[in-house]
């Protein structure tokens, strides 16, 4: 089963092999969501500073009748804090937020700032320092694993060619149709694990008729032969649902895409237009 199964980062922690994912959940309503996952058998749950439901998460995590030790949480610092400084009281912030001693993965959001996402601008400083004060939280014991998410080859390089401690994780979006294979490559070269965020497109995957009709061969849900495609490239599928139903759905995925299907899948037309989804930075650019 899925929800027990687990990769394990460069550094020797184990991350469950697919996570909640809580962007659009709000304050109010992520406790009662973590604990309706916890209570189908995840173990990971994904939040972010940016989603403004950490205090949800949290108060979900201490409350769910599961040890603190047998769950997963990850957060990310907001794509805005770009210093030293900044990042330190970001980090201490979301500890506080949450309510607890530790965290088990936290990730820079964004290379840039949002409403940058698409300028000239790399900002290698400012991300190299944010980067230091993870190491620092992370050899302090704050936080157990420290990673990134939306960067491109040469935002890790410029990490790993300064960084007492790599990036055990790039979260990207990817999914059927948007599957960045020349960047998951590079991150799988690196011993970077791959976690994919939106795996059914932003709900636009359901619209196609392509993958309808092989789901449909393996009689399955679309979500359920998205979040397996990630799964057979070895990413981490990080699906986001406050619905119980869903959740379990996007859990029950013990079926196998064969290797035809898969380079079939692999090879579709890439994803043109993510409809009302496309305002927001990462669904209006493309990733290599």
């Amino acid at each position: 089963m899925i929800l027990e199964e687990k990769f394990t980062l460069s550094n020797g922690v184990e991350i469950p092999k697919l996570g909640l994912g809580t962007w659009f959940i709000s304050d109010n309503d992520a406790a009662q969501a973590v604990k309706d996952a916890v209570n189908l058998g995840y173990r990971h749950i994904d939040t972010a500073q940016a989603y403004m439901n950490e205090r949800g998460v949290g108060e979900g995590i201490r409350t769910c009748g599961v040890k603190r030790e047998e769950l997963f949480v990850t957060t990310k610092l907001a794509a805005e804090v770009k210093s030293y400084n900044e990042a330190v009281a970001s980090i201490n912030n979301s500890l506080k937020t949450l309510g607890l001693d530790y965290i088990d993965l936290m990730i820079i959001h964004s290379p840039k700032p949002w409403m940058e996402f698409h300028s000239d601008d790399s900002y290698f400083e400012g991300n190299s320092e944010a980067w230091k004060a993870l190491e620092e939280a992370y050899k302090a014991g704050k936080i157990r694993s420290i990673g990134v998410s939306n960067f491109q080859k040469e935002d890790i390089k410029n990490i790993l060619e300064s960084c007492s401690v790599k990036p055990m994780v790039n979260q990207i979006l990817a999914h059927i149709s948007n599957t960045p294979k020349e960047l998951i490559q590079y991150c799988k070269d690196n011993n970077i694990l791959v976690e994919a965020y939106s795996p059914i497109g932003h709900g636009e995957l359901m619209k196609n008729q392509e993958v309808k009709t092989l789901a449909d061969k393996y009689g399955v849900s679309v979500p359920q032969l998205g979040i397996r495609y990630c799964l057979q490239l070895d990413m981490l599928p990080l699906p986001k649902t406050a619905n119980p139903a869903h959740m379990k759905n996007n859990a029950e995925v013990d079926f196998v895409i064969s290797d035809d299907d898969m380079h079939a899948l692999l090879n579709m037309e890439q994803i043109e237009d993510y409809g009302e989804a496309s305002i927001f930075p990462v669904y209006g650019g493309k990733m290599k």
